[in-house]
């Protein structure tokens, strides 16, 4: 039997690492002669670091932070691809206890977790404190460049509720959130799971919005390498790829949600209740402790849908939310960087016929209100909804144009004055 070939991926403690978790764990990574070896890591910056000094083969990394190390933001620029996305949506936005009850005096209502009726609320939440002299909300994301501050970031603005001005945004990893919010220093935060549920649980938290709310189809994690190594090797991410789109299918299944829960639990993984997690497999999580739970099948998808596509749209989308919130400036090399960091190619390389993948590379964002089932009988696939709740919609083809449609557009600070 030939000897498997070692695989180093960083990973974070989140329910959307499934797919590598069961690669390894149920046996789909060793069926394609690879000895995945998974590390568990507590920031993204460490992530990034990592893979970036070659600690790392891969790695379980956000979309947008995939993006922003290719285009040099924050960091000595180094080329990423993504060949494969990890899954869409799987993150909500949370607040503590006390904002909770100011939100419910504003009008949300007990149990309801709703993008627009949340966003009402909090517009009148932050309104009255603007008016009051009160100090302005603080909100948690994961990082500068994820997608959860673009989704936090998209739905404050859509409300009413301009994120530079008339609150705080603050990076936190996410294993720090919930006792960042039970200690005051936040007053809520968006975050993946199963850290939502962990502060609902331990931190009378209140879960007030689905980031599926939001965006229907929001990217979000993506399996990264170098470039270089990419290149270099693609016998062997191709073999990865396959390991890991069959560990999709079996990952998105509901017969085997259970099994990857258990999985999940192990201290080594995730660390926490495996029936925490079996929530967001499954789509019903639970606002308020000791409330009843509220379902959404789009809350995390991992194969559906073409969840483990890396759209080009998708890339451009997060580039157009780093033009729009002052993280880059306008420069046509840009765009194509960032666009050439999602690489769907190498995707339908590895897995040819058998993978049902989308033929364009690229689609309209939020166009899609109802599903839409494409390909041949052999090879049909489902796309959609992909819809944005202020019903927007996102074409790759015309990003300025996008961005104009903005009121709120913040404009980077020059070097010379930073």
């Amino acid at each position: 039997m030939a000897e498997l070939r070692p695989i180093r991926i960083g990973f974070m403690p989140l329910v959307d690492s499934a797919i590598l978790v069961a690669a390894r764990e149920h046996g789909f990574a060793a069926a394609a002669g690879i000895d995945l070896q998974l590390k568990r890591e507590v920031s993204w910056a460490n992530i990034r670091d990592r893979l970036v000094m070659r600690h790392f083969d891969a790695a379980h990394m956000l979309a947008g932070q995939a993006i922003a190390a290719t285009l040099g933001l924050g960091q000595m620029a180094t080329p990423l691809v993504a060949p494969m996305g990890l899954g869409l949506n799987g993150n909500a936005i949370t607040v503590s206890g006390t904002l909770a009850l100011r939100l419910a005096a504003a009008g949300l209502r007990d149990g309801v977790v709703d993008a627009r009726e949340a966003g009402s609320a909090l517009a009148a939440v932050v309104a009255h404190g603007k008016a009051h002299g009160l100090p302005p909300l603080r909100f948690g994301v994961v990082f500068p460049f994820s997608s959860h501050n673009y989704i936090l970031r998209y739905w404050l603005a859509a409300c009413g509720i301009d994120p530079v001005e008339d609150v705080v945004l603050t990076s936190v990893p996410p294993p720090y959130m919930a006792e960042a919010l039970a200690s005051d220093a936040l007053d809520g935060f968006c975050v993946g799971e199963p850290w939502n549920t962990l502060a609902v649980e331990r931190a009378n938290a209140r879960i007030i919005v689905f980031g599926a709310q939001v965006w229907r189809g929001g990217v979000e994690k993506v399996l990264a390498l170098r470039a270089d190594r990419a290149a270099a090797e693609p016998e062997l991410l191709a073999d990865l790829l396959r390991a890991l789109d069959a560990a999709a299918r079996w990952a998105d299944d509901p017969a085997n949600h259970p099994a990857l829960a258990e999985t999940l639990a192990r201290a080594a993984y995730l660390g926490m209740p495996a029936d925490w997690i079996l929530r967001a497999l499954r789509g019903r999580l639970v606002p308020q402790a000791g409330g009843s739970a509220v379902s959404d099948p789009a809350f995390l998808l991992l194969h559906r849908n073409a969840a483990t596509f890396p759209w080009k749209s998708q890339a451009l989308w997060i580039y157009s939310q780093m033009r729009r919130w002052g993280q880059v400036r306008a420069q046509p090399e840009d765009l194509e960087r960032a666009t050439s960091t999602f690489r769907p190619d190498l995707l339908r390389a590895a897995l040819g016929e058998a993978g049902a993948l989308p033929g364009a590379s690229a689609k309209v964002e939020g166009a899609l209100q109802t599903p839409l089932s494409i390909g041949s009988n052999a090879g049909r696939i489902s796309l959609g909804p992909d819809r944005f709740f202020d019903a927007r919609v996102f074409d790759p083809d015309a990003v300025e144009a996008y961005l104009a449609a903005f009121e709120n557009i913040r404009l980077p600070v020059p070097p010379d004055s930073a």
